[in-house]
């Protein structure tokens, strides 16, 4: 049993992470960030929960720039559809 209280955490760097637990294959993590994070390439499925503050998800889908303000208690989740060949993702953290 663990209890993991998300305020009481701050990493060392910008992103850095917790690693919760696996459960099946499924890694969950505790990400703290104070800085925007870079595009990546996800060929994978991600869950996202803001715990404090607000993240401005931007994201391509098929090419396409869309973007979201994710506030404490929103989940953003993705999974690739067959027509899809990836999803980027531009996490910028701020307050």
């Amino acid at each position: 049993m663990q209890v993991i209280r998300s305020r009481d955490f701050t990493a060392s760097r910008p992103w850095g992470a917790l690693d919760n637990t696996n459960m099946g294959g499924i890694t969950t993590r505790l990400h703290w960030t104070d800085l925007p994070y870079k595009w990546h390439t996800n060929d994978g499925e991600e869950v996202f929960v803001v715990l404090d503050g607000e993240v401005r998800m931007h994201y391509r889908v098929d090419g396409t720039e869309e973007s979201v303000t994710l506030k404490v208690g929103d989940i953003f989740s993705h999974r690739l559809a067959p027509s899809m060949s990836l999803i980027r993702l531009d996490l910028h953290a701020f307050s």
